[in-house]
């Protein structure tokens, strides 16, 4: 038994979640011992988050148990939380207890990225987990509830979304559809409520194709939400935000969705990063260590043009299976694989029956490109659960 390699898998999100599921089918009983560690017993749906933050949709319908979608004969699971990794020693030291590995695979995540700006990360929300999106949808609710309490309190009924890439996008695209619901259901004037979305860059979804980018602009300025296109928030405070050239917009409500940088623990571990983004090789392996595997929000890598790879579940399933390929390689001393990022299409979701996406080389707008999104979903919940969780799940996608 103490010749079988120990192969520990940190995280659960689409670059865990698949790494851990190639594995169960790839390997044989008694090849390698895998353990998957998470602090939480679920694995949740990112994309699917902004919904329940703007409280369109609950919040459970994003999560999927993890025991219900690995073989505890072939994955242990360990509900922890990772405290520090430690490379030289082969170690991963958690909050109750301590993994050796022979293989590591770092997919811990992102954290927030701020940019420096002061206040933003004291004062602002984010989209990034179940319970933060319920922090979101409560405190939202509450601000309706605060104004009928204190009717001259316009800040209460004022929104800003930090951010105009696919998370921010999307959720004002929810909360535009919800916010007229809160209205009649606290007796409160459409006119008093007020929804920005800031992006520092000079477009809305930066790198997008532009006609689709004006069409959802269009749709979204339709419902509500006032774009300030290349204006920087400069501040954050109780108060609101400071933005452009000193404008302050007074605001109870700031989430931030302006960037995602990669989890602390990896640069505390001696890793180079930038933004806490490990440059990894072509087989999706740390510098010098041959054995650590880096994917998804914790990895950094370049296509053709020399530009990085957005962290998107796209890219991290793609890298899950190919980390999978590598693991079981290097355990049966076969070549290993280089990955090779194949883009599928990208989808932003615009509120109910409303989105823009490019796939399998057209444009899609409107309606055809909210059932496309839909179809995404679906073929994720079937990558991972098979038909069951599709049935399960795919009513509320």
């Amino acid at each position: 038994m103490s010749n079988i390699p120990k192969i520990v898998i940190l995280g659960a999100g689409y670059g865990g979640i698949l790494t851990a599921l190639k594995l169960q089918k790839q390997l044989n009983y008694n090849e390698a011992d895998v353990t998957l560690v998470n602090k939480h017993d679920y694995h949740y749906i990112t994309t699917h988050l902004h919904m329940p933050a703007a409280g369109t949709d609950n919040p459970e319908n994003a999560r999927v148990n993890i025991s219900k979608l690995i073989d505890e004969f072939k994955i242990d699971f360990v509900k922890s939380t990772v405290v520090q990794i430690r490379t030289q020693d082969k170690k991963v030291i958690l909050e109750d207890g301590t993994l050796s590995y022979d293989y590591l695979v770092i997919g811990l995540g992102g954290e927030p990225e701020t940019f420096g700006i002061p206040g933003l990360a004291e004062h602002a929300m984010s989209i990034r987990s179940i319970n933060s999106v319920r922090l979101i949808r409560e405190h939202i609710e509450y601000q309706f509830a605060r104004y009928k309490r204190e009717p001259h309190r316009t800040d209460y009924l004022t929104f800003v979304v930090g951010g105009a890439g696919f998370t921010g996008i999307e959720f004002v695209g929810e909360l535009a559809d919800r916010i007229p619901q809160l209205c009649r259901a606290f007796d409160v004037d459409r006119s008093l409520v007020k929804l920005y979305n800031i992006e520092a860059a000079p477009s809305a979804l930066p790198g997008f194709d532009p006609e689709l980018v004006q069409y959802g602009m269009d749709v979204l300025t339709k419902k509500g939400v006032i774009f300030r296109i290349g204006t920087a928030i400069k501040e954050c405070s109780p108060d609101g935000v400071i933005v452009g050239d000193g404008e302050e917009i007074r605001s109870k409500t700031v989430i931030w969705t302006g960037g995602i940088r990669g989890s602390r623990l990896i640069e505390e571990a001696g890793f180079e990063t930038m933004r806490g983004r490990v440059k990894v090789d072509d087989y999706l392996r740390a510098p010098s260590h041959e054995n650590i595997y880096i994917i998804g929000d914790n990895s950094l890598m370049f296509n053709e043009e020399g530009r990085p790879y957005p962290p998107t579940a796209q890219i991290a399933m793609q890298q899950g299976v190919t980390c999978a390929h590598n693991l079981v390689a290097a355990i049966r001393s076969q070549p290993l694989k280089t990955f090779a990022f194949s883009n599928k299409g990208t989808v932003a979701s615009l509120g109910k029956g409303e989105g823009i996406g490019v796939a399998f080389g057209k444009k899609y707008l409107g309606r055809k490109a909210a059932w496309l999104k839909k179809l995404i979903d679906l073929r994720y919940l079937f990558i991972i659960g098979g038909i069951p969780l599709v049935l399960r799940k795919g009513k509320f996608f």
